[in-house]
């Protein structure tokens, strides 16, 4: 089992920045992607960005592509999401998830956190 707990949600203004931090544990030993997705109400959820087991290589939605970055730090067993130039649609509950491979697909991923708000305002 692995447990995934994010932090550093909040409020912040359009074209701001915020870091969100996603901490593993449990079975931190096995390889894993990671990867982040959000959700607002009565809709699916979306895919953000993953990265792969191997070092340095991510994967991002279109809608994210040169405002987010996904890094990993494999020491301390966490993820983390930087947002740059933010926009009132990115507001959403994000989720960090762990699974076989990095993919848009969210049947892919075993574990899941339980989220953390994120508000853009206008």
């Amino acid at each position: 089992q692995v447990q995934l707990v994010e932090s550093g949600g909040g409020l912040v203004q359009a074209g701001g920045s915020l870091r969100l931090s996603c901490a593993a544990s449990g079975r931190t030993g096995s390889r894993y992607a990671m990867a982040w997705f959000r959700q607002t109400p009565g809709k699916e959820r979306e895919f953000v960005g993953a990265v792969h087991w191997s070092p340095g290589t991510t994967v991002y939605a279109d809608s994210v592509k040169g405002r987010f970055t996904c890094s990993r730090d494999y020491a301390k067993n966490t993820l983390y999401l930087q947002m740059n130039s933010l926009k009132p649609e990115d507001t959403a509950v994000y989720y960090c998830a762990a699974g076989r491979i990095a993919t848009a697909r969210t049947s892919m991923y075993d574990y899941w956190g339980q989220g953390t708000q994120v508000t853009v305002s206008s």
